[in-house]
């Protein structure tokens, strides 16, 4: 029954859209105040409740992702929400599209509406099955506070310890920074906020990184409710997919919490061990103690037995950070 009852709320949302890979940029909001102008950031976002079936509640979970126009991607997961019941087996994806305020996804043997924030499903029949409502998950990493002795690189003050860096007029340190200072091994806080970006596709959405030593890239992308790829957010770039995609919706600040281990040399300068780095996304393990076989592209510096620094990416999008703290082993 509740595999039948999957399949109905599958084809509710209808077939996966083509358009959802291609390419484009256009509307680009970097604070969640102004993106309150576009009407589909108020239905964007992560939904979950419980479907009511013949053996009871279970409880589901939809991501939906805006796709610009009052157009919708959604991805629905049986069990819940990634790292919140998912099975890590079930899910199934649809489009969506908003008219006279309401949104609607459309199937053969049911359908689903989004309204004031709460998404309705509703079998073949016309029968409400489920009332799930928007939710807005917070990392339990999130304004975690440095330990004593460790080194505080950005709180909000300044952006001395990123030479050239620059802060928006609210405290926030903009992409596209080196730390002066250089690490080897370490654990590091990173908190940040991807820009919602509804007509951008792919790479153009939300792109940044952070490169650990300035030689490894720990992929910083809006890629919510996409697979989970290595050059998605939790990625480590060309090397490893992350175990989940823990992505929150852009302009929901999310954290990195990153064990790292540096590669090490023998006196003649040849590598005799392989980096290593363990990664949570939002307090969600996502790279368990995975070694490093080399450096990743678009980094500052090649691999070597000197230390390095933190880099975040500029590829062009505004992602903000803030909360940034090393604590040296």
């Amino acid at each position: 029954m509740l595999c039948r009852l999957f399949c109905l709320i599958a084809a509710a949302l209808g077939v996966a859209s083509a358009a959802y890979a291609a390419e484009s940029k256009g509307k680009t909001y970097d604070d969640p105040k102004a993106a309150q102008a576009d009407p589909d950031f108020a239905v964007q976002g992560e939904y979950t409740g419980e479907l009511r079936t013949d053996e009871g509640p279970h409880k589901v979970g939809v991501q939906v992702i805006a796709l610009g126009g009052g157009k919708f991607h959604a991805v629905f997961y049986r069990g819940g929400l990634p790292g919140d019941g998912w099975d890590k087996e079930h899910k199934r994806e649809g489009d969506g599209e908003t008219k006279d305020g309401v949104t609607r996804f459309r199937g053969d043997r049911g359908s689903a509406r989004i309204k004031q924030g709460v998404m309705t499903l509703s079998s073949d029949d016309g029968q409400d099955v489920a009332e799930l409502k928007r939710v807005e998950r917070k990392s339990p990493t999130l304004g975690k506070q440095p330990p004593q002795g460790a080194i505080v690189l950005f709180d909000g003050k300044n952006a001395d310890e990123f030479p050239g860096g620059k802060l928006t007029e609210d405290g926030l340190l903009i992409q596209g920074v080196t730390s002066k200072r250089k690490f080897g091994d370490h654990t590091l806080h990173l908190e940040f906020r991807l820009p919602f970006m509804p007509e951008a596709r792919d790479q153009g959405r939300g792109n940044s990184g952070c490169y650990e030593q300035g030689r490894y890239e720990l992929q910083i992308l809006d890629s919510f409710g996409l697979a989970g790829k290595n050059n998605e957010c939790g990625g480590i770039y060309t090397i490893r997919d992350p175990d989940l995609n823990m992505c929150y919706p852009p302009l929901v600040w999310q954290t990195y919490d990153i064990d790292f281990t540096a590669a090490k040399y023998d006196a003649s300068g040849k590598k005799t061990q392989n980096a290593r780095i363990t990664v949570r996304h939002n307090g969600v393990p996502v790279q368990p103690d995975v070694e490093l076989p080399s450096g990743t592209p678009g980094g500052t510096m090649g691999e070597g037995a000197e230390k390095g620094p933190i880099h975040l990416q500029n590829h062009g999008n505004p992602v903000r950070f803030r909360n940034i703290w090393v604590v040296e082993k």
